[in-house]
């Protein structure tokens, strides 16, 4: 099924409601032909506003523009900009069958049956839901009723398709496979997209760029693994997974270094004057006591994860950190061990850019 593929541009979008709350600061974003975009960030941060101004569900502050395109929709109505919409409820009609469902878009919109009819078996290829047509939703698992609702929002050819939370009401096995489903799903349509979650591990596997929001803001874009190994603002490290915290003293910064288990590492050139600075779990060597030039840390506790084990580790010289470790790893708890970082892993707790 071809759809069109088209930008979409924010150009200074805000919103403020009638109580004067802000619940989206000015922000610009702009979204590449067949993109899937995810907009990441913890609850009251601004995502969901921003689909929704999209969307054309709220009304923009003045001097905002929103583009399909060449079009500029900031004043067109919902059912005129050309959204497709999948809910985290998937708000599937359960009288009606999967094909129904699939081609109600179409019907209300006086398409012929028999170009109903080949859209809906077009779209049931796709998704792989072969043999369910006749099928009601409640007789369809989780990931079925979800391509079922995907279906269902593209069969009408939508120019941007908007995606709200469509995996937080399921639980973390589920959520795990269907979350890989709709990624190949969303691949395979070529459709412009926007998905809105608040689930790292989700927003990562499914989108092509993150765009990570707090406080009505959009924090950092780019894609996840950057974002995630080259955060510009220690909100999105400390969003996009684990880190610890490591202290310089004024001594340390004078030297040019970071205190490490009784060793001195040399500090990242950009990074020399700033106190403080991030390391996650698994940039963490670790190894026997007493290697050259590795520090000295204490096990204090050790949690068996499965896929690994988490080490807390006391230092004489840094707060308490953690460091992840493979799981047959030998250390236990009360156990002194070597333990080494190297300097690109740092990160740095300080804005690079402005939020």
């Amino acid at each position: 099924m071809e759809l069109e593929r088209i930008p979409v541009d924010i150009d200074n979008v805000a919103k403020t409601y009638a109580d004067g709350t802000r619940g989206l600061q000015p922000t610009n974003l702009h979204v590449e032909p067949g993109e899937v975009l995810a907009l990441l960030g913890p609850s009251g941060c601004g995502k969901t506003t921003l689909l929704r101004l999209i969307a054309g569900l709220e009304t923009l502050d003045d001097g905002g523009r929103i583009r399909f395109g060449d079009q500029d929709v900031t004043h067109k109505p919902v059912e005129q900009r050309g959204v497709g919409m999948v809910f985290q409820s998937y708000a599937l009609f359960p009288q009606m069958s999967v094909a129904a469902n699939i081609g109600y878009g179409l019907r209300i919109r006086g398409v012929a049956a028999s170009e109903e009819k080949r859209v809906v078996g077009e779209l049931v290829d796709l998704t792989r839901l072969t043999g369910l047509e006749s099928k009601r939703p409640s007789e369809l698992s989780g990931g079925q009723r979800q391509r079922v609702a995907l279906a269902r929002a593209v069969a009408v050819r939508p120019r941007v398709l908007l995606l709200d939370e469509p995996l937080a009401a399921l639980d973390a096995k589920l959520k795990e496979s269907l979350r890989d489903e709709l990624a190949e799903l969303l691949r395979r349509l070529h459709i412009t997209a926007v998905h809105v979650t608040h689930d790292q591990q989700e927003a990562m596997a499914i989108a092509d760029r993150l765009a990570v929001m707090r406080a009505g803001r959009i924090v950092q874009i780019g894609r996840g693994e950057d974002l995630y190994r080259a955060p510009s603002h220690p909100f999105v490290a400390e969003f996009l997974g684990r880190v610890n915290r490591l202290e310089r003293t004024p001594e340390a910064i004078a030297q040019g270094v970071v205190p490490f288990g009784g060793t001195a590492i040399a500090c990242p050139p950009d990074w020399m004057h700033h106190p403080t600075l991030l390391l996650r779990p698994e940039d963490i060597r670790i190894g026997p006591a007493g290697e050259p030039g590795w520090g000295t840390a204490r096990v204090e506790q050790r949690t068996f994860l499965g896929d690994r084990v988490q080490l807390r580790l006391s230092l004489a010289d840094q707060p308490g950190l953690l460091a992840d470790a493979v799981r047959d790893t030998p250390f236990q708890a009360g156990d002194t061990i070597g333990i080494r970082a190297e300097p690109d892993r740092f990160m740095t707790s300080q804005e690079e850019v402005a939020a």
